[in-house]
C-alpha cells in the first residue's frame, strides 16, 4: 500500500512516488500517484493548503497519511531534543549571552592561547597591580578572565548569575574559589609537618613508601590545572573551610536537585588519609593473597578449607580452633564464604582508631591493627576531621542538598573513598546525598566503582557517583616513575575514554534496574555527554527521573552545557566566587586549562566567531 514518509524526505517521496506512477496502468492509478507526489511535496515543505479538486478517495487517504506524518514528527520532534542534540548551534547555544559576554569569551580563549601569557600569568597580574593599581587591576579582570571564569565575590553578588543559569535550565553547584597563595617551599614545609606523626618526626605512621610524605611532591598544586589544594595548617583553618562549605550547602538549597561540592583535605590532617589508604591497601593485598585468583573482583574471596591452606603456605601461624576463630570473625554475613564486601567491612567501635582497623599478622599468628603510631592528639584530630564530615553530610540531608566529595590524589583516595561510603550508609538510606567521586584515568576505578555499587545492592542504600576523567595524571606518573611503584594511570586517553563509557555502563544499568542510584556525568568532552545520552534512550531512562546529571565548569563548554538544559536534562555549572585577588590561583588554573584543551577550545572559539558574526550581520541588515 501507500508509504508514509518523514517530513525531511522530501527527494526519496518524489521518487518513490514518481515510481508508482510510472508502475500504474489505469486512470485513477495515476490520479492517486500525482496527487501523493504533489501533496507529499507540500506537506514536506510545509506548505500544503488542501486542494479543491482533490478526488474524495485521494483526499481521505492524504488525511490518514497526513496525521500519520504530524505523529511521527512529533515523537522524532522529543527524542532529538532529549537524548540527540546538536552541540554545534551557535544560535541555540549562546542564546543566553549578550553580545559583550560573547565578545568577552572569544577575547579570553585567543589569550588562553598565548603561552607566554599562561605561563607567567601570575607574574604579569601582579606587575599589573603594581602599576595601574587595584582598583584598575580589578575593572580589568571582571572585564576579562575574572568575569568569564567567577560568578562574584560573594553570595549576594553571585545572585544574578545563578538567577541567569536557572532561567536557561542550569543549576549551580557554587564553589569558594578562594585559595592561599603561597610560594611553593612554604607549601612543601606546610605538607611535611602535616603528615609525619607527632609521637615521631620522622616517620608518617605507614608502611608503604607509596604512602608516605616525599618532599619533592610536597608541593601538590605543581603539575595540576583542574582542581584545587587544600594545605593543613591548623584545625581553626579547618573549622573555617567547614563553615565556607556550610554556606555552599545553603545557597544550594535555594534550587531543586542542588548539589555541593567538598575536599576532605580541607577537613582536617592528611596524614590521617595516608595512615589509613595504607592500611587499606594492605589489606587488600593479604585478602588477594588468600583468595581464589582469575575471577571477577566480585566473585574473589575464600572458604574455611582455602583459608587454612592458603594461611599455612603463607606461614601464618595458627591451630585449628584458631583459624575457625578467625574466619567466624572475617565471615561477616555467616555465608560461609568471606568475599571483598565482608572484607572490606570496617568494625564500628567506640575504641581509639588506631584499635579499630586489624587483620591477622602471618608473622605472628595474632591480630593487629593496621593504623599505628598514633597519639592521642593525632586520634583526636582524626576524629574531628570526620566530625566536620558529618557535620557537612547532616546539614546537606536536612537541607535537600546533594553533597559531592572530591576524588584527590591517589595516596590519600583509599581512604577518602572508604569514608565516603560509610556517609553513604548512613546518610543515603532514602536517596542520594552523599556522592563519591570515579577518576576514570585510574586503572582501578572501575572495579572500585563495582566493589561499591555491589555493596551500595548489598546494604540496600542508595549509590551518589560523579564520574570523572581525572585531575592530576602527570603529577601521579611522575611520583610513581620516581618512587618506583606501579602507575596507576591508564596507558592512553582512548583508555580513559573506554573505561568511562564502561563506568557510565555500570552506573547507567544498575540506575535502570534498580532505580537508587544518581550518577554525575561531570565532562567538557562531547563524546562522553553523546554517550551518557545515548545509553540513557536505549535504557529508557528519561531526562525527567532526574537520576543523572551532567556538569561542567562556569565560562566553559557552554555550547554543552545550555543545550543540555534546554532539552531537559538536569545539568549545572560549577560556580566559583570570591574577591578578585584572593581568586587568582584558580584562574591561572583555568588559563592553563584551556590552553590544554587545544581541540575543544579552537572549537569553542568558532562557533563564538560564527554567533558574533551571525548578531553583527542581522543587526546591519535591520
Amino acid at each position: 500500500m501507500w508509504r508514509i514518509f518523514p517530513a525531511e524526505s522530501i527527494q526519496k517521496g518524489r521518487k518513490l512516488a514518481c515510481a508508482t506512477a510510472r508502475r500504474s496502468y489505469n486512470h485513477q492509478q495515476k490520479t492517486k500517484a500525482q496527487y501523493f507526489t504533489s501533496a507529499l511535496c507540500s506537506i514536506a515543505t510545509g506548505k500544503d493548503k488542501g486542494t479543491a479538486s482533490e478526488p474524495a478517495f485521494i483526499k481521505a487517504e492524504l488525511n490518514l497519511g497526513k496525521s500519520r506524518l504530524q505523529e511521527k514528527s512529533s515523537i522524532k520532534h522529543d527524542r532529538l531534543e532529549s537524548w540527540n542534540i546538536n552541540f554545534s548551534d551557535a544560535k541555540n547555544a549562546y542564546q543566553s549571552k549578550s553580545m559583550s559576554e560573547l565578545v568577552r569569551a572569544l577575547l579570553v580563549y585567543k589569550l588562553c592561547g598565548i603561552n607566554k601569557l599562561v605561563d607567567y600569568n601570575i607574574e604579569l597580574a601582579t606587575c599589573t597591580q603594581k602599576i595601574f593599581g587595584q582598583k584598575i587591576f580589578k575593572i580589568l579582570m571582571k572585564s576579562t578572565f575574572y568575569g568569564q571564569f567567577v560568578a562574584g565575590e560573594n553570595e549576594n553578588e553571585i545572585k544574578p548569575m545563578t538567577d541567569k543559569l536557572h532561567k536557561y535550565g542550569v543549576g549551580a553547584i557554587l564553589d569558594y574559589a578562594v585559595e592561599e597563595d603561597i610560594s611553593e617551599e612554604e607549601a612543601k614545609d606546610l605538607e611535611m609537618s602535616s603528615c609525619v606523626s607527632t609521637s615521631n618526626q620522622s616517620q608518617t605512621g605507614t608502611v608503604d613508601h607509596k604512602f608516605k610524605a616525599h618532599r619533592e611532591f610536597g608541593d601538590r598544586r605543581r603539575k595540576v590545572v583542574s582542581a584545587r589544594t587544600y594545605f593543613y595548617k591548623d584545625e581553626a583553618k579547618c573549622d573555617d573551610n567547614m563553615k565556607m562549605f556550610m554556606k555552599c550547602i545553603d545557597a544550594a538549597s535555594i534550587t531543586t536537585s542542588g548539589f555541593a561540592a567538598i575536599k576532605l583535605t580541607a577537613l582536617g590532617r592528611p596524614q590521617f588519609l595516608l595512615q589509613f589508604s595504607d592500611a587499606l591497601i594492605r589489606a587488600r593485598s593479604l585478602f588477594d593473597k588468600l583468595s581464589i585468583k582469575d575471577v571477577d573482583i566480585l566473585e574473589k574471596g575464600f572458604d574455611i578449607d582455602r583459608f587454612r591452606k592458603k594461611a599455612k603456605k603463607l606461614g601464618i601461624p595458627m591451630s585449628r580452633d584458631k583459624s575457625q576463630e578467625w574466619f567466624t570473625w572475617m565471615d561477616v554475613d555467616e555465608s560461609g564464604f568471606v568475599d571483598l564486601l565482608d572484607w572490606d567491612q570496617l568494625i564500628s567501635s567506640n575504641k581509639k582508631f588506631s584499635e579499630i582497623f586489624v587483620v591477622p599478622n602471618p608473622q605472628t599468628g595474632e591480630m593487629e591493627s593496621l593504623l599505628n603510631d598514633m597519639s592521642d592528639e593525632e586520634d583526636a584530630q582524626m576524629r574531628r576531621m570526620l566530625k566536620r564530615m558529618d557535620t557537612l553530610a547532616l546539614r546537606a540531608q536536612n537541607q535537600g542538598v546533594r553533597l559531592m566529595v572530591d576524588a584527590e590524589q591517589t595516596y590519600f583516595q583509599p581512604a577518602i573513598s572508604r569514608i565516603v561510603i560509610e556517609m553513604m550508609r548512613r546518610f543515603n538510606k532514602k536517596r542520594p546525598v552523599i556522592f563519591n567521586t570515579y577518576q576514570c584515568y585510574l586503572k582501578e576505578s572501575f572495579n572500585h566503582a563495582t566493589v561499591d555499587l555491589a555493596l551500595a545492592k548489598k546494604e540496600n542504600f542508595y549509590f551518589g557517583c560523579k564520574l570523572v576523567r581525572g585531575a592530576y595524571m602527570e603529577q601521579e606518573r611522575e611520583r610513581a616513575n620516581t618512587l618506583g611503584y606501579e602507575d596507576p594511570i591508564q596507558p592512553s586517553y582512548e583508555a580513559t575514554s573506554q573505561n568511562y563509557r564502561k563506568c557510565q555502563d555500570l552506573l547507567l544499568n544498575y540506575i535502570k534496574s534498580t532505580n537508587k542510584a544518581n550518577m554525575m556525568v561531570a565532562s567538557h568532552n562531547e563524546d562522553s555527554v553523546k554517550y551518557a545520552m545515548q545509553r540513557m534512550h536505549e535504557l529508557g531512562i528519561s531526562a525527567e527521573s532526574k537520576s543523572v546529571f551532567f556538569g561542567q565548569l562556569l565560562g566553559m563548554c557552554d555550547h554543552v552545557t545550555y543545550p543540555l538544559g534546554q532539552a531537559g536534562h538536569s545539568v549545572f555549572k560549577y560556580v566559583p566566587f570570591g574577591p578578585v585577588r584572593e581568586v587568582m590561583p584558580y584562574l591561572s588554573r583555568r588559563a592553563q586549562e584551556n590552553r590544554g584543551m587545544l581541540v575543544g577550545a579552537q572549537r569553542e572559539q568558532k562557533m563564538l566567531q560564527r554567533e558574533i558574526a551571525r548578531r553583527v550581520f542581522r543587526s546591519s541588515a535591520s
